[in-house]
């Protein structure tokens, strides 16, 4: 059973996308996308420098749309008839629900510049930001997050759990961390999938309320905590409190394991998901997408599980 995972921000590059639009048709998609979040992706993707790209407005429909273009090349020819399943890391929810046929392209960008926007202006209310904790238990980082006024963000899986809140105690964690563990600062403006992000809820939840979902066609699961969702609307309002509560990827890989997957390849800009595979799904074969010259690897996977 082939998975394919779309990942979230801080996976994007400078013009990383330059050798995607060398594809027939892709720089045409790209420019209908653009369209649709009111940005020139095309000029994110090929020219914009790491400061531009880092800004979380552009940052995620760039990595949405990235997602996207990537998914048309690797389900073409029918192939998306021997897909397992799909899931999302964050922002790649908005990925996979356009993967999963939840939402066209169109509306999953469209959403996501909302969704963008709406965390950017308020990483803005207050000086924020996250950082990855290695070798890192649940329980026994939980009290020294809440004697700093940090937050779990992201539950990775693998020893890794990522936490957020003000830089000041991000600081204090990274100079007394706990003994076995490591901190690493992450190049992300502002505390996401925490209480700081209550304020862009409303805003996401008023744009998902205006869409009209499908349900979706691929089996899907949510970070909320790793379930199985069946119903369009439901997984858009899952995606809409995802945005101020920690995202649950140790129980979507351990989904995966229980689905009894196969394979797992990551689109684009990928890499960082099929890392965190290779640590808690051993021996599962993984391929990630960065460049069209990955699609082959990819190909290959899915024919042999067909």
């Amino acid at each position: 059973m082939i998975v394919v995972v779309c990942p979230g921000q801080g996976s994007q590059t400078p013009g990383f996308l330059a050798p995607w639009l060398e594809r027939p048709g892709i720089a045409e998609r790209l420019g209908q996308l653009s369209d649709a979040a009111g940005l020139d992706l095309a000029h994110f993707g090929t020219a914009a420098d790491a400061d531009e790209i880092r800004n979380t407005a552009v940052a995620q429909p760039l990595i949405v749309a990235a997602g996207i273009l990537t998914l048309g090349e690797l389900f073409a020819d029918g192939r998306v008839e021997r897909i397992g399943g799909i899931a999302g890391h964050s922002v790649g929810e908005l990925t996979a629900a356009a993967g999963a046929g939840i939402l066209s392209d169109a509306d999953a960008v469209s959403l996501v510049a909302v969704r963008g926007a709406a965390m950017a202006e308020a990483a803005g209310l207050v000086r924020t930001g996250m950082s990855a904790v290695l070798g890192a238990d649940e329980a026994t980082l939980a009290p020294k997050l809440a004697a700093l006024g940090l937050e779990p963000a992201n539950f990775n899986g693998g020893g890794q759990i990522v936490v957020a809140g003000d830089l000041d105690a991000l600081d204090a964690l990274k100079a007394d961390p706990l003994p076995g563990t490591r901190v690493m600062p992450l190049q992300v403006a502002g505390a996401f999938h925490t209480s700081f992000m209550t304020p862009a809820v409303e805003r996401v939840a008023a744009a998902a309320a205006a869409l009209d979902p499908a349900d979706p066609s691929l089996p899907l699961w949510t970070n909320r905590d790793g379930s199985a969702v069946a119903s369009g609307r439901e997984y858009l309002d899952l995606i809409v409190g995802q945005v101020s509560s920690p995202v649950r990827w140790d129980a979507c890989m351990a989904s995966f394991e229980a689905a009894g997957v196969t394979g797992i390849i990551e689109v684009a800009p990928a890499g960082a998901l099929v890392g965190l595979a290779k640590r808690a799904l051993k021996g599962v074969p993984t391929v990630a997408v960065k460049t069209p010259d990955d699609l082959d690897a990819a190909i290959d996977l899915i024919a042999q599980a067909a």
